[in-house]
């Protein structure tokens, strides 16, 4: 469980570092995950919200440029959907509901989506962004409403968060963060050749198949049991698999080289 304990941290740290700084003046992390201001001197600016601006309007700030290159650069050397599985608070949302759906052992879901929609999402955000000239996903960003609301401490992240987690306990498993959510898409593509990956050793393998029961995005263990491989930047590098994994056949690697 160390793994998720660590996720939890620091996905919690991270919300209440906003709520310092938005509400008693804390000047470590103010803002959003939108744009924020690190140490009252750092601008940081979600580069798929600041493209969306520079299609709208083609202009963009110099500030929030460099902001955005700094969170790009970071998201996309660092681990595959590191910002979905380890700061995203949606994430949390999505956990609650996926872990009440397995006690009450709802099966039934509403929506059966390709995992690719998302892609597909990415693009119509972009497109539709130029075409009317709004932050098109901007206006419709549930992430950005739920942290918004929580680092404000508005009771409507409350509102917000029962709609998340009665849509995903209703809808199907998980059908926002690998479905739904342009967000995923846009961080699996920027996340292809980061450099801490999980990899599978299948000389290891026991093929008990219990890392697909607990893996938020089962299809990228599709090779488990048949060969090594390393796992796509489809995945959240949540390390719920090699949590589980008591036969060591997964492993956080740094290149390659076991960490």
């Amino acid at each position: 469980m160390k793994w998720t304990i660590f996720r939890r941290i620091v996905q919690l740290g991270i919300l209440a570092l906003f709520i310092a700084g938005n509400c008693y003046g804390i000047k470590i992390l103010q803002g959003n995950l939108s744009s924020s201001m690190l140490f009252d001197s750092i601008n940081l600016s979600d580069p798929f919200a600041l493209l969306q601006l520079f299609l709208a309007s083609f202009s963009i700030a110099t500030t929030s440029l460099f902001g955005a290159l700094i969170v790009l650069v970071f998201y996309a050397i660092i681990a595959p959907r590191a910002y979905c599985g380890w700061v995203c608070p949606i994430n949390l949302l999505t956990d609650l509901a996926a872990w009440i759906r397995a006690k009450l052992d709802i099966r039934a879901k509403i929506l059966n989506l390709s995992n690719k929609t998302r892609y597909y999402l990415v693009v119509l955000a972009l497109v539709c962004s130029g075409f009317f000239s709004i932050a098109a996903f901007e206006t419709l960003n549930f992430v950005g409403f739920f942290t918004r609301a929580v680092t404000s401490l508005s009771i409507t992240a409350v509102a917000i968060a029962i709609v998340v987690v009665v849509f995903e306990v209703f809808a199907g498993n998980r059908v926002i963060c690998s479905h739904l959510c342009p967000l995923g898409g846009f961080w699996a593509i920027i996340s292809k050749f980061s450099l801490i990956r999980i990899y599978h050793n299948v000389s290891k393998c026991e093929k008990c198949n219990k890392c697909k029961t607990v893996c938020p995005e089962v299809q990228v263990l599709d090779l488990i049991g048949k060969q090594d491989f390393k796992i796509s930047s489809e995945c959240i590098s949540c390390g719920r698999c090699v949590e589980i994994c008591h036969d060591d056949a997964l492993s956080f690697s740094i290149l390659g080289v076991k960490k």
